[in-house]
């Protein structure tokens, strides 16, 4: 609840890094908490990457280390400033997050809700995200590691912490020192529902499209006009419907209209490109470069041009040859009682980056449901389960290792 006050929404506009200054609060807050628990090696970088140890039990130093890794930054495509969280007792039907505003969190837009009557919920007041993408999971692990430095007596290995910024614009992993983390493996902790594991994301790319038109009196402008938004327009509608997010699920890839912008004279479209698998993604790719081809040879007043640009792959390329480490994570969320759930991640994350970096990065949940949105919320229960899923793996190494 305390670190949902930061306002650490990135900033993609944001030449500097972190992004935001909120972010580096953040991260100051999170050392110093850290030193204050008794962890070692405690590091702020001046890009806000945030380290620290927590030292392996005497004599279980040949235990691998491993690593826990969240994001501090929160997405721009809702407010996270001034967060106003609370605790509901959820006991089935509609939640009025704002009263005023006539914003409800109901089963009715989102079904799952209904799993968990009779729980816990942290809820926004309808105005701003809750930001548990991924304090959420910012909070799991410092209360493992709180843990375990309240609790000598439980034997571990070592194992690392690191915190991010910037993760939600696609920059999390780049100033991110793979050797000076010092894991043979790590995990993020930024997944979503109880009992989620994810070893398989998106490829995925941008693309812009730059279109301009040739702009005459239009009363005069048979056979001489080219309006750059209604090429704009065209060009949208020779993109595969059933390939927009809204119509696809599960290992589906899609084509994402995420801004467009024009006038006669000239048009910006901006898209995401997404496929788990890579042929499909390559071929969506070259799907677009052929109508950009097809628009700019049909319209020869006019110019059609799109820049594309690669911005992270699959990580099932590398841990497929890990997958001992999925299963390490299977038998610690079992160990809490609840039941896994391997699913692709229907977006990116770090540990993508990260795992192509050298650091297989698999993802965990850390329960929270509807990311980005006012409609966002966190079962206190679950984000319990994820601390105790973090206290679980750890136990599970030193068992299996030493």
């Amino acid at each position: 609840m305390r670190y949902v006050g930061f306002d650490t929404q990135s900033d993609d506009s944001s030449g500097s890094q972190p992004s935001t200054v909120g972010q580096f609060r953040l991260a100051e807050t999170l050392a110093g908490e850290l030193r204050g628990m008794g962890l070692t090696e405690v590091s702020l970088s001046g890009g806000g990457y945030v380290m620290a140890t927590l030292p392996a039990s005497s004599g279980l130093t040949e235990v691998p280390t491993v690593g826990f890794i969240a994001h501090l930054d929160t997405s721009p495509d809702m407010s996270g400033r001034d967060v106003r969280p609370r605790i509901v007792d959820y006991m089935g039907g509609d939640i009025v997050l704002n009263e005023t505003m006539g914003t409800m969190l109901s089963p009715s837009a989102f079904p799952e809700l209904g799993r968990y009557a009779g729980q816990q919920l942290i809820v926004t007041d309808g105005t701003t995200l809750l930001g548990a993408d991924d304090k959420a999971g910012i909070a799991a692990i410092m209360a493992a590691m709180q843990y375990f430095t309240d609790h000598p007596e439980v034997e571990h290995g070592r194992v690392r912490v690191g915190f991010t910024p910037d993760e939600e614009i696609g920059r999390g992993a780049e100033g991110f020192d793979v050797a000076a983390f010092g894991c043979e493996w790590a995990y993020t902790v930024d997944g979503g529902e109880l009992g989620e594991i994810e070893y398989e994301n998106f490829n995925a790319a941008t693309a812009e499209v730059h279109i301009r038109g040739l702009n005459v009196h239009p009363g005069y402008a048979r056979g001489k006009m080219v309006n750059a938004s209604q090429l704009a327009m065209e060009l949208n509608s020779l993109l595969p419907a059933a390939q927009r997010p809204e119509y696809t699920t599960g290992y589906e890839g899609y084509f994402h209209l995420t801004d467009v912008k024009g006038t006669v004279e000239k048009a910006t479209l901006t898209y995401l490109i997404r496929d788990h698998d890579r042929r499909m993604f390559e071929e969506k790719k070259a799907l677009l470069r052929s109508v950009v081809g097809e628009l700019s040879r049909k319209y020869s007043g006019g110019s059609v041009e799109v820049m594309i640009q690669d911005q992270y792959r699959n990580m099932r390329e590398v841990i497929e040859g890990r997958m001992d480490i999925v299963d390490i994570a299977i038998e610690a969320i079992e160990a809490t009682g609840v039941m896994p759930c391997i699913r692709p991640v229907r977006g990116g994350t770090d540990g993508a980056r990260l795992s192509f970096a050298g650091l297989p990065c698999p993802n965990l949940f850390s329960g929270g449901l509807n990311f980005h949105s006012r409609y966002e919320y966190l079962p206190v229960q679950s984000l319990k389960k994820s601390m105790e899923t973090i206290i679980e793996l750890i136990k599970t190494i030193k068992i299996k290792y030493r």
